[in-house]
């Protein structure tokens, strides 16, 4: 919300924008994390690289999307355990206690968190878990962290003019941050498919991460089982958790949840390169100081380089400085329909004209197409604060072609089309009765009734 005061671009570039920040912190966290785990400014900087050129966390840092920060609170998360264990100061165990609640308000899949600090805990000095001031304290932060939950209800009982599934009673409030219209594609695939799905993940992970680098991460891995038991199962746990996690969803953008994923290798790459740094200087401690360093500084020079081969493909496959049919759909529809028209649509920037721009209130945004008929979408018809069982009798919008709505706005007043790859083909709708009249190529066409 604060990237909305910024005095540059639109809202919505402004918004856009605040992935980009929190995707550059988490890559700046990644390189603290990585130094900690390391203690080397090279392989830190490599592992962070890495991160912040993989196609999936580049992907969501130029698009308003949650998981560049759901990086930076677990890249937080892991840092504050790290510093707690090295330092023993109680401090840094609070602030990961507390931000273990916060990151579970912003992504569900990071409560994973909880369990694996409390291992971590247990292993460096299970006394600590006895201490019951320090839990406590712990615990009300923790708690504190969740405080983020009470917006819903608040908002909701607030007439929000956004108000998915309605979080307004205990039920709902549960129904929304368990991910309840969700709950069927978690575990969706039996073992018969795992090898299927290891492929998958495999496939998604050297898109992402250099395959050496991969090589490195495992080695890294099993050092830090052998050597430094509480890390190395605090970040197995979590590996492990988050790929099984998400092998088994059958989400469409399941990929995305494969980052953190690609964090936690990235970590222990840092670790790898850590060990291989360190080894090179021990196989060359018998040469002249001059040759030590210009040994270890080509080697530092091209493990540097390693993370940057594929950057240009990887750049001009996240390019969006030319993605701009979110701002042609606003202009198109607000400049060129007629007053009290009917808008159909299917998950588009209107929302966006009306509510933010505070532009064309007098249109009727219809949603017919594709939504989830057990999820009481606030996005389906707007402005009506009514159920779903109202909106489909009321609006047609339980005839996902769009037809119904469309025949039933087209006796109110003028009907609009607003194409997307979601939206049966405009010419579609003369089989219908319909004359398709093209307002802006590509984007926006008039349905006119024939008779």
């Amino acid at each position: 919300h604060l990237f909305t005061y910024l005095p540059v671009g639109d809202v919505a570039y402004r918004v856009n924008l605040a992935s980009a920040a929190y995707g550059a912190l988490a890559v700046g966290v990644v390189f603290g994390a990585g130094y900690l785990l390391s203690r080397r400014v090279v392989a830190a900087a490599v592992a962070a690289v890495a991160f912040g050129l993989g196609g999936a966390i580049w992907s969501q840092s130029v698009i308003a999307e949650v998981y560049t920060m759901n990086a930076l609170l677990i890249s937080l998360t892991l840092v504050s355990l790290l510093l707690w264990r090295d330092r023993e100061r109680d401090r840094y165990l609070l602030l990961a206690a507390f931000l273990c609640g916060l990151c579970l308000t912003h992504h569900l899949t990071s409560g994973l968190l909880l369990p694996a600090s409390l291992l971590f805990v247990g292993l460096v000095n299970w006394r600590r878990l006895l201490e019951w001031r320090l839990m406590l304290k712990s615990a009300g932060l923790f708690f504190l962290g969740l405080t983020p939950y009470l917006y819903l209800p608040i908002r909701s009982w607030m007439d929000a003019p956004m108000d998915a599934n309605n979080p307004s009673n205990f039920e709902r409030f549960w129904y929304v941050v368990s991910g309840g219209n969700l709950t069927g594609s978690f575990f969706a695939y039996g073992p018969a498919k795992l090898p299927e799905r290891l492929l998958f993940y495999w496939g998604h992970l050297t898109d992402n991460l250099n395959p050496i680098l991969i090589m490195v991460a495992l080695t890294g891995a099993a050092l830090m089982v052998a050597r430094d038991r509480p890390v190395g199962l605090l970040l197995g746990f979590l590996y492990l958790g988050w790929a099984f996690y998400s092998i088994e969803n059958a989400i469409p953008d399941v990929n995305l949840y494969f980052i953190p994923t690609y964090l936690v290798l990235c970590l222990w790459t840092a670790v790898g390169l850590g060990a291989l740094l360190t080894e090179v200087e021990h196989l060359t401690s018998r040469f002249s100081r001059t040759t030590r360093r210009v040994a270890l500084g080509l080697l530092c020079v091209a493990l540097l380089v390693i993370p940057l081969i594929g950057v240009r493909e990887t750049s001009a496959a996240n390019d969006m400085s030319g993605a701009n049919l979110g701002r042609e759909q606003v202009d198109a529809v607000a400049e060129k329909t007629a007053p009290n028209a009917t808008i159909l649509h299917h998950r588009s920037s209107m929302w966006y004209l009306a509510l933010v721009e505070r532009r064309r209130q007098d249109l009727t945004l219809v949603d017919p197409y594709l939504h989830n008929t057990k999820v009481e979408y606030a996005d389906i018809v707007w402005p009506a604060d009514i159920d779903l069982a109202t909106t489909n009798r009321r609006y047609g919008t339980n005839d996902f072609s769009g037809v119904t709505s469309a025949r039933i706005a087209a006796k109110k007043g003028p009907v609009y089309l607003l194409t997307s790859s979601y939206i049966p083909e405009p010419a579609r709708y003369e089989a219908f009765g319909f004359k398709v009249v093209e307002v802006e190529k590509d984007i926006l066409y008039r349905l006119i009734p024939k008779n």
